[in-house]
């Protein structure tokens, strides 16, 4: 017998998978990953307690998910209830390849309460086309029985009753199957992002065919909006400078100082005179220029030119920041 776990990392997902191991089944912890949710913690996790973790990049399907989310968002750009639907049915996907039997899922009932009360949960199976098959063993007594239960597939008596936003008696079976590390509870999908999720929302709003290194564009710097078909990105430090290098590849512009220590800032759009002067005054706003004019390249194909540039309090910017 084999099943698939659904594997975050954090403690549901890991306390999920061990329980129904130790029923002795064979568990395949599959992380699907995206550029809103990487799979760092789930390969510690994973590592520091024996498990085969399999990670799998869903972004294409992700993309077609988020343009247009069945069930909507939740309090930022985060499709919590198309999200997991979508997981299950990946790993459902996954049954035969992996010759596996059933799915698992960490959920724990009521532990958030949009996305993980009862209504929810039945409309992520139904929606999964899984009925039946995804057994969430933290709360399974208090849920419908799976076919896995129904058929003596698992030993009920490594399925549980927790409900509520508690962590007490997770941190107490932890101890109990002696799970050797395990984060500690913080949010790890950017959708969740306030910050993030306006950028989304912008990018999704003004690009709508947006590409997957505008997606990673939106992690780095500081966003300014100064028309629908115009961005300017402004590097922070030294890493985001290089990121952002890296990202623009032959598109857009790239304005960066001459004499002094400053940012790299990447313009995308049509170029004219007046944002050449707009991203010239942030690249020595944001530099180590103190005041007055300071001498700025322009990098675009291979071309670089020189361009003046005044410095102005950041305040004049404000207005664009997304």
């Amino acid at each position: 017998m084999k099943a698939i776990s659904i594997f975050s990392g954090g403690l549901d997902s890991l306390l999920s998978a061990l329980l129904i191991k130790e029923s002795g089944i064979d568990v395949i912890p599959v992380f699907f990953t995206t550029p809103f949710f990487t799979p760092e913690k789930a390969i510690n996790s994973a590592d520091k307690n024996n498990l085969p973790l399999r990670i799998v990049d869903i972004t294409d399907r992700y993309f077609s998910l988020l343009k247009a989310p069945k069930h909507g968002f939740g309090g930022n750009m985060n499709p919590c209830i198309d999200c997991h639907a979508l997981m299950l049915r990946l790993a459902g996907e996954m049954l035969e390849e992996e010759k596996a039997d059933f799915i698992i899922s960490g959920e724990v009932l009521g532990q958030r309460p949009m996305s993980q009360n009862r209504g929810s949960l039945s409309i992520v199976e139904k929606e999964s086309t899984m009925k039946g098959l995804v057994i969430r063993p933290l709360s399974a007594k208090l849920l419908p029985k799976t076919i896995p239960e129904v058929n003596g597939w698992v030993d009920e008596k490594s399925l549980l009753a927790l409900s509520g936003r508690s962590r007490k008696p997770q941190i107490k079976l932890a101890e109990k199957l002696i799970v050797r590390d395990y984060p500690a509870p913080a949010g790890g999908c950017l959708l969740t992002d306030p910050i993030f999720s306006r950028r989304l929302k912008d990018l999704m709003d003004n690009s709508p065919d947006f590409r997957r290194n505008e997606i990673e564009m939106l992690k780095l710097g500081r966003h300014f909006r100064i028309s629908p078909d115009t961005k300017i990105i402004v590097g922070r430090n030294l890493n985001e400078n290089e990121r952002i290098l890296g990202l623009s590849g032959d598109s857009g512009y790239i304005f960066n100082t001459v004499t002094v220590p400053g940012p790299v800032v990447y313009v995308s759009g049509k170029r004219s005179r007046e944002t050449d002067m707009l991203a010239s005054s942030m690249t020595v706003s944001y530099s180590d220029a103190k005041d007055g004019e300071t001498e700025i390249a322009l990098n675009h194909n291979g071309k670089r030119e020189l361009l003046p540039a005044r410095w102005k309090d950041k305040s004049e910017f404000m207005h664009y920041m997304i």
